[in-house]
């Protein structure tokens, strides 16, 4: 091409220095002429194309190609590599500048590979994230230690092509910084340890319910990307959570209540200590009259009675021998309306019990699991079992414990 150019130039009556910078002109201008004219035809004829190919087949594979400008990325490649291929016809004269045209060209088609690998990965990422095996797993981080370790690779061989050393040399030199690279990737290699045990212990998984009090984070997992977890929470703000934090520090993952069936409910009725009673004949009269536990009263006192008789119990003092107490009656009701709610889930576990007494009163705690597990739907039942049970404390001569307010002290005063 040189040898023609020069001959045709020439008959036009060019020579010497005259002929070498006219010659590389032309040449230059259609080089880049004929690489402009690639990038257009490529642009707007073979994507097209490729666009309406994706459109009519069925897998999902060719459209998110098509939606990550994967294919707009390799159309830069065709006239880079045009020109890269005619550098050397062009600065046919100019070493120097043949080797520098040469460094940046394929810089650039270096780059624009960097470009077409990450759109690839992200394409695959979002194929990937799709499938049902996988989309609970953390995918995105593993994905993004991907886009560093080819990053990294392309800017090693871009460092090596430009500045004309030996891709060995510069692998050595980098192991020179390699206390640098450390400290600055130290939170990416914590995150992708920390990415690593959360996938292989099933620890956290995308659509989890996770509490992170540390953080403040109570909702579901959005997304797991190799440093951080994004949590939104139930007020629909958005936590962001070091993804090693998972590892080091303690959360709360709600998933084995939701795969169960029912949800826990330990919540208590603090009752007042000196309201606490045995009780008496008309007590007990009263209580029989309550459907749920007129059995259990009768046939209690029967035990009662015939316990007391067979050990002569003195009965002028309720504090000898066996005797019911207003406290004991009120659990086994509890114990028998949570039995006959349709809302509690009878095959978990299901018992009232009493705990410690403290300065607060004597606690009686519920222990029991609802069929449903909805946030909402689930406080709407504890909430109508907690309004009938603190309703029904009066009734059983008993009184529930309240700090004193300031209408209290106000009574006090009078």
């Amino acid at each position: 091409m040189v040898s023609k150019s020069n001959e045709l130039l020439t008959d036009w009556g060019l020579e010497g220095d005259t002929l070498i910078y006219t010659r590389t002109a032309i040449l230059g201008f259609l080089v880049v002429a004929a690489s402009f004219l690639l990038w257009w035809l490529t642009r707007n004829i073979m994507l097209s194309v490729i666009h309406r190919i994706a459109d009519k087949t069925k897998t999902t594979w060719d459209d998110e190609l098509v939606k990550n400008k994967f294919f707009s990325a390799c159309a830069h490649l065709v006239p880079l590599l045009l020109m890269d291929y005619f550098m050397h016809v062009v600065f046919f004269d100019f070493k120097n500048l043949t080797d520098i045209g040469i460094r940046l060209t394929d810089f650039v088609i270096i780059f624009v590979l960097i470009i077409i690998a990450l759109r690839f990965l992200n394409t695959a990422r979002a194929v990937l994230s799709e499938r049902p095996r996988l989309k609970d797993k953390p995918i995105h981080s593993f994905f993004q230690l991907a886009k560093i370790v080819v990053t990294t690779i392309f800017g090693l061989i871009m460092i090596s092509v430009v500045f004309n050393i030996d891709l060995i040399v510069v692998l050595t030199s980098m192991g020179a910084m390699m206390a640098v690279i450390l400290l600055v990737f130290k939170d990416t290699i914590l995150g992708f340890v920390g990415s690593i045990q959360l996938a292989a212990n099933d620890m956290v998984r995308i659509g989890d319910w996770v509490t992170m009090e540390k953080y403040g984070a109570d909702g579901d997992v959005q997304e797991i990307t190799l440093t951080t977890v994004k949590v939104q929470n139930f007020d629909k703000t958005i936590t962001t959570i070091p993804t090693y934090s998972f590892i080091s520090d303690s959360f709360k993952n709600w998933r084995g209540m939701e795969e169960s069936d029912g949800r826990r409910v330990t919540r208590s009725l603090n009752i007042q200590i000196s309201s606490i009673k045995f009780c008496t004949p008309e007590m007990l009269a009263k209580y029989g009259e309550i459907e749920l536990i007129k059995d259990y009263v009768s046939e209690k006192e029967t035990q009662i009675a015939e316990f007391n008789a067979s050990n002569d119990v003195n009965r002028k003092v309720l504090l000898n021998g066996r005797n019911q107490t207003n406290i004991g009656v009120l659990r086994h009701y509890m114990e028998c309306y949570l039995k006959k709610n349709q809302e509690i889930n009878q095959g978990m576990t299901l018992m009232v019990r009493q705990l410690s007494p403290t300065e607060k009163g004597v606690a009686l705690q519920v222990y029991a699991f609802t069929n449903t597990k909805v946030g909402v739907d689930y406080e709407v039942v504890i909430g109508d079992i907690f309004d009938h049970l603190l309703a029904a404390v009066p009734f059983f001569d008993l009184a529930v414990f309240e700090n004193p307010s300031g209408k209290d002290f106000k009574n006090l005063k009078n």
